[in-house]
């Protein structure tokens, strides 16, 4: 497999697409691991959870959030590098169902617990 480089700061926000062309929400974090002198993606983050996570504020973020009556956090998903077609970096899209992914919320809230 070939190894591409794409800036990163060119994907955060972008809009993400399902295979049927539906918006599911836009990359606001991306979650790497150090292999050796290079950085390797792991998972995309997309949808609003996702910013309270790139601002590292998801239990404060949790907690007010609760205050003002809400009780769960939809929308979000973990996206793993694999699973997301980046050859057009302007209209990712995912190569997998909605089914396929973990989604944000309870991912987070066990990492947090």
């Amino acid at each position: 497999m070939a190894n591409h480089e794409i800036h990163l700061e060119l994907l955060l926000g972008k809009q993400v697409l399902d295979s049927t062309g539906k918006a599911i929400g836009r990359i606001e974090e991306v979650r790497a691991q150090k292999q050796g002198d290079e950085w390797v993606i792991q998972e995309y983050l997309i949808g609003y959870p996702a910013i309270l996570e790139r601002l590292s504020a998801w239990t404060i973020g949790l907690q007010i959030l609760h205050i003002f009556g809400a009780r769960k956090i939809y929308g979000g998903y973990s996206v793993p590098w694999n699973k997301l077609d980046l050859t057009d970096p302007e209209k990712p899209r995912l190569l997998c169902t909605l089914y396929e992914l973990k989604t944000l919320s309870k991912q987070q809230e066990a990492e947090h617990s």
